[in-house]
């Protein structure tokens, strides 16, 4: 199952088809244009752009994006062109009729008012022509269409996402067994520095130097080793990796867990930067947060 990015793009144009099927109608047959275009959303939020003449499609709309969709900010923009793609229509001799003897009504009761232009005349033909019943059904259909364009263009950006996802996490992978081998040793290091410093301590003080003292001394010691130890921090980064990588090969719909793993990276890592007691580690640790705030900014961008 492929993994969808939330940010995408598409359109779909297409006729309505008239009624009427004589040669004047036909050849100013007007037409549908959608537009639908995401971006990132913790939740489906959609916006739709509809002309007056198709608001009762509405619901209709709302039903087939949220039946493609889960999350992202949507809006899906209709525009209605009633002269079709290539510009104004031809009005109908019909609707050139009527507009006369509506002028004609006009000035038998105000014989002053200034008789229509030929640019009146197209604007109101234009603007209050009649939508044909096959609008409603036209724009189902090329909805349909423009969500299909917009999940193929989504699928296309998540797998770049994916791609790149995939090379970060390896990445980290590479900074977490650099940075196994040194928590033992970094902890043995700490371990013997502390126990010097007690003891040379100890000795400027003129302190009795009992089995019980060196023993209490070995026991503060090693208790202050386990806590800069940075193992469990390094074992949990890792078994992460492993989840996300699985998450994005399994695919679907994997954003908000790949989001709540990031944050948990990220909270890992911080830890193990506060713990770290070599300057290796420290390095790594730096790394780290780079790649897991690269990897946090991309997986917002997932379905």
């Amino acid at each position: 199952m492929p993994v969808y990015s939330m940010t995408g793009y598409a359109s779909a144009r297409g006729p309505v088809v008239p009624q009427t099927l004589d040669s004047e109608a036909e050849s100013s047959a007007p037409s549908l244009v959608v537009e639908v275009r995401s971006v990132n959303g913790r939740f489906l939020d959609l916006a739709l752009r509809l002309p007056d003449e198709l608001r009762a499609a509405e619901p209709a709309l709302r039903e087939r994006v949220a039946s493609c969709l889960r999350r992202g900010k949507v809006e899906l923009r209709v525009a209605l062109e009633l002269g079709g793609p290539a510009g104004l229509r031809l009005p109908s001799s019909h609707e050139l009729q009527r507009l006369l003897a509506l002028q004609d009504q006009v000035r038998a009761w105000l014989p002053q008012a200034a008789p229509l232009s030929v640019a009146d005349a197209l604007q109101w033909t234009q603007r209050h022509a009649a939508v044909p019943a096959q609008a409603h059904e036209a724009l189902l259909s090329l909805t349909d269409q423009a969500l299909q364009a917009l999940q193929s263009a989504r699928a296309r950006e998540g797998h770049k996402l994916t791609a790149m996802l995939q090379e970060r996490l390896a990445q980290l992978r590479e900074r977490i067994q650099q940075a196994q081998p040194l928590a033992p040793l970094a902890v043995e290091q700490q371990r013997q520095r502390y126990l010097q410093r007690l003891h040379e301590a100890l000795g400027a003080a003129h302190a009795a130097d009992t089995p019980a003292l060196q023993e209490r001394v070995l026991a503060e010691a090693t208790a202050f080793a386990l806590r800069i130890d940075v193992a469990e921090e390094l074992t949990r980064l890792a078994a992460h990796v492993d989840e996300m990588q699985q998450l994005l090969r399994q695919g679907g719909e994997v954003g908000k867990r790949l989001d709540f793993l990031a944050q948990e990276l990220h909270r890992e890592a911080n830890t193990l930067g506060a713990k770290s007691a070599s300057l290796e580690l420290t390095r790594l640790s730096v790394d780290m947060k780079v790649l897991i705030e690269q990897i946090r900014e991309q997986v917002q961008n997932l379905e």
